[in-house]
């Protein structure tokens, strides 16, 4: 699909209900800034990171996460690219029943399937009863996709955001809260206060956050708890366990379990 096509398509009420694409080529690194759109978008990252935010605040859409952003929500845009994603542009009429406010939400095997298959449509392809019918079952997935409360809500502060950006790159790295305040260039105390404010949530916390997104990220790759533990700075696999467990409620080859089942 041209840019130029789906661009026109994005600030459109009319034409299909739902579009899917998928980016043929990689994205470079790029931001835009305040803006909305007409249509409704999910977002399926599959390598790069996107940053929104909105005026519920920031967060990161890491690989392996969907994202929703509702119709003529104003939001900025962040890519650390190269990007490699896919998705479906919703007309406002369609959105009905989605979430009204931006979020990361689970997605299955079947949204997944029927995504790609649509996105090999033309987009002035002709109507066809067949695409009316997956479309349908499309906008069912959409509509009872589960919200997942992992998410990364980003702070807005340059330097804030540099540490953020750094733990969730090198979730290895130990260094403590004293540490980071030092390389930031900012007193402890003034990074933990606007921290806290930007996010709502401790420098701990966010970093734990990230190294869950990275961990579900490697485990559904199929590696063992093990390499897990020890990409994520965990002194041993029993200590990552214990931190998932804690997080979930169970442990990862049982919480990864019971999504294959859910999906």
């Amino acid at each position: 699909m041209k840019h130029a096509s789906l661009h026109a398509l994005m600030e459109s009420p009319d034409g299909p209900p739902l579009v899917a694409y998928e980016t043929r080529d990689e994205i470079p690194a790029f931001e835009i800034d305040w803006h909305s759109h007409v249509r409704g978008q999910f977002i399926y990252v599959e390598q790069g990171l996107v940053i929104n935010r909105t005026e519920h605040g920031s967060w990161l859409l890491p690989p392996h996460r969907a994202g929703w952003m509702p119709p003529g929500e104003m939001h900025t845009v962040s890519i650390a690219g190269p990007l490699r994603a896919w998705g479906v542009f919703i007309a406002p009429h369609a959105a009905e029943g989605l979430p009204g406010r931006p979020c990361v939400v689970g997605v299955s095997d079947l949204f997944r399937a029927i995504v790609k298959r649509a996105a090999t449509w033309p987009i002035d392809g002709e109507p066809a009863p067949e695409k009316d019918r997956l479309l349908a079952v499309l906008l069912d997935e959409m509509r009872r996709a589960p919200v997942e409360s992992l998410h990364l809500p980003m702070p807005v502060d340059r330097r804030l955001r540099r540490i953020a950006m750094a733990m969730f790159e090198r979730p290895d790295d130990t260094r403590g809260i004293d540490e980071w305040a030092s390389w930031a260039g900012m007193s402890v105390r003034t990074l933990t206060r606007l921290f806290r404010q930007e996010t709502q949530c401790s420098v701990a916390q966010w970093r734990q956050q990230a190294r869950l997104a990275c961990a579900l990220e490697r485990l559904a790759e199929g590696e063992p708890v093990s390499v897990v533990a020890d990409a994520l700075g965990y002194a041993s696999p029993s200590a990552f366990v214990a931190m998932f467990r804690k997080a979930f409620g169970d442990s990862p080859g049982r919480y990864l379990a019971r999504q294959v089942v859910a999906t």
